[in-house]
């Protein structure tokens, strides 16, 4: 299940999204501050192109997902997630729980925002969660690679996409 984000989760959010595992899978790597965190939930609330939710598995939230840049006429976004990391684990959930946000997002995009398609960004070393997008129906866009700089070494960016009709 997910549901708009609300100023109290801001804290959690920063909290899951700062997990080293988290943050080492990410293209920005950088520990967010309370600070930092504030001006990015301010510029969220203000933008209409940007949601975040709040991913709720068996009575817990354990998750985020965001969509960004998204094109109305369009029809299009990129979206972006991340976990519970330590409380999946810690109840056995991570994998069941990664799947059904997967599911949930998928069908938000279609269902409750009306997406014709939407995409994201994954290291192309993560191969597990290019995976989990691929069983999903997502495809990569070998045009949309690109690399980029990530701590002082460079890494590969896949881009991969799911259409309504996928």
């Amino acid at each position: 299940m997910l549901r708009e984000a609300r100023e109290s989760d801001v804290e959690i959010i920063r909290t899951w999204r700062n997990h080293p595992k988290t943050r080492g899978a990410s293209i920005h790597t950088a520990f967010i501050t309370p600070e930092g965190h504030a001006r990015w939930w301010a510029n969220v609330e203000s933008d209409p192109a940007r949601r975040v939710l709040i991913f709720n598995y068996r009575g817990n939230d354990c998750g985020v997902v965001t969509f960004n840049d998204h094109d109305p006429s369009a029809g299009t976004a990129e979206w972006g997630f991340f976990l519970d990391v330590d409380g999946l684990e810690a109840r056995g959930e991570l994998l069941p729980a990664w799947m059904e946000l997967e599911k949930a997002a998928v069908s938000y995009a279609f269902e409750d925002m009306g997406l014709r398609a939407f995409g994201g960004r994954t290291l192309a070393w993560n191969k597990p969660v290019i995976a989990l997008h691929k069983r999903f129906g997502f495809t990569e866009v070998p045009s949309r690679r690109y690399t980029t700089q990530i701590d002082g070494t460079d890494q590969l960016v896949v881009w991969t996409e799911k259409s309504r009709t996928t």
